[in-house]
């Protein structure tokens, strides 16, 4: 059975950095896309960064390109996100996901996945 928590969120100057992390369990990230999506009051869902295991394709949104990384270890199945320089813009909840695709569309990542965690509120004050 699918399993994801993430975790890590909490309020943070402007400037400043975060690191969330996502414990999965059930599956192994070997064999799955998984990815960090957000969503702020008011907005859609979307995509944040995903990464493939199959090639080690990786994806950002454009608004967080150079600023956030995804990154894993498959020895703790766990799956992070290092976000630096924050902007209040960021501010949103944040969740991880797997099994399902790690592409762009539109300019997009494409917000698809099977599997969610519950998510972690990230608030950064400007």
């Amino acid at each position: 059975r699918f399993s994801l928590q993430a975790s890590g969120g909490g309020l943070v100057q402007a400037g400043g950095s975060l690191r969330l992390s996502c414990a999965t369990s059930g599956f192994t990230l070997d064999d799955y896309h998984i990815g960090w999506f957000r969503q702020a009051p008011g907005k859609e869902r979307e995509g944040v960064a995903c990464m493939s295991p199959f090639d080690g394709t990786i994806h950002y949104a454009d608004s967080v390109k150079g600023r956030f990384t995804i990154s894993n270890n498959n020895t703790k199945n766990t799956v992070y996100l290092q976000m630096n320089s924050l902007k209040a813009e960021d501010t949103a909840v944040y969740y991880c996901a797997a099994e399902g695709p790690c592409a762009v569309e539109a300019g997009r990542l494409i917000v698809d996945m099977d599997y969610w965690g519950k998510g972690t509120q990230v608030t950064v004050s400007s």
